[in-house]
């Protein structure tokens, strides 16, 4: 199979995404318009037939002083990653970036390689000699996902180093994930542990109300978001970035992006962010206040949440990051603490790989990233 790779309209690409059951939030063609300190440009592979059979958004951020491109696939590209003829996938998208002035590029392969149910998760969690959870068997291995990194190690592409925490990628290693397809709500909720559960109820006794918001409510959610940032020691994204994402998502599909808001007595206690592309729903950024904890909001947005991704027929609820430790004494071990409980599964990406073009500029990069 003979493939060519040309530069597609934005038109194009939304609709081939379109044809299929998903694709990252990453890869949509207005994303690039969220992440508009980048230049992008939509990349399109067509078969002998000329038929659009894969396509990426690539996102280009020059370097200092120099006319060179670091370009980024995020979660990307969107191609048959079990091709048995990779490189004639990937051989044209290099030569292709180079000619751009790429010095190096960087994607992230959507190749789940394994996952670990609730319950293997929570034996390691009780295991003292476990640490992380790549010392726990993990329930679906996916061998094709080991052909795909073997093949790209032989090309000649890198595994972006993170330190195994699954932080170290620009996107997230690491995700937690609720299974919804062949499920009823009622499994779902019977797979949430006692302590979801309970919480759940807590809520709904308590007179937890979790509404949708609008635009006009991102100001609401930028005061939780703030307040959830100077507790968990991160630096918050301004609330101009939430607009944009919002206006730009949402121009391009109208239920690209929601917002949640749990209230309590009139007052918004927790907030949260939602993504969906075809059949996969993201709980993309969450936050919430300091007081009012008992009466659990963020279980019951959680679980409204849930059923509203149900509903619009979601295979898959994505509570997106979570690092790889399962040792209590870690700071991060408090993300998949709250995750595990839904009765998820925790999943293992194959990471990020670059590829130098350049590789002065790249170490170049390397040194110049390490510092930051």
């Amino acid at each position: 199979m003979s493939l060519s790779l040309r530069t597609i309209s934005r038109e194009q690409h939304l609709g081939y995404l379109q044809s299929l059951p998903s694709a990252s939030h990453c890869q949509v063609p207005a994303w690039a318009d969220v992440k508009n300190e980048w230049r992008s440009e939509n990349l399109g592979w067509f078969d002998q037939n000329d038929e659009l059979v894969g396509a990426a958004l690539v996102l280009y951020r020059q370097l200092p002083k120099v006319k060179r491109y670091l370009a980024y696939l995020p979660e990307g590209p969107v191609i048959n990653w079990y091709a048995p003829n990779l490189e004639e996938w990937l051989q044209p998208m290099l030569a292709h970036l180079k000619q751009q002035g790429a010095f190096t590029v960087k994607m992230g392969p959507p190749v789940v390689i394994r996952r670990w149910n609730s319950a293997a998760i929570k034996a390691g969690i009780q295991d003292p000699d476990v640490k992380r959870l790549r010392d726990v068997e993990a329930s679906v291995i996916e061998p094709r996902a080991f052909e795909v990194s073997d093949k790209l190690r032989r090309m000649g592409w890198q595994q972006a180093e993170d330190g195994g925490a699954g932080f170290g990628d620009v996107q997230p290693r690491y995700v937690f994930q609720v299974p919804l397809a062949n499920r009823s709500l009622d499994d779902v909720l019977k797979g949430f542990n006692q302590l979801w559960r309970r919480n759940i109820k807590k809520a709904e006794k308590a007179g937890v109300e979790v509404v949708q918001g609008g635009y006009e409510d991102l100001p609401v959610w930028q005061e939780l978001y703030e307040v959830t940032a100077e507790r968990d020691k991160f630096r918050p994204r301004p609330l101009s970035y939430f607009q944009r994402q919002w206006t730009a998502l949402n121009s391009e599909d109208p239920n690209r992006m929601r917002l949640y808001i749990a209230k309590h007595e009139g007052e918004p206690l927790a907030a949260a962010t939602m993504l969906t592309v075809g059949q996969h729903v993201w709980y993309s950024y969450g936050a919430s206040a300091n007081h009012k904890r008992e009466v659990r909001p963020s279980n019951a947005m959680q679980w409204r949440m849930l059923r509203d991704s149900y509903a619009l027929g979601a295979s898959v609820y994505d509570l997106r990051g979570i690092s790889d430790t399962l040792d209590e004494n870690d700071h991060l071990f408090g993300l998949i603490q709250f995750k595990v409980g839904t009765g998820g599964e925790a999943v293992e990406y194959v990471g990020e790989w670059d590829f130098p073009l350049n590789k002065v500029l790249h170490k170049a990069l390397d040194i110049y990233m390490s510092r930051r």
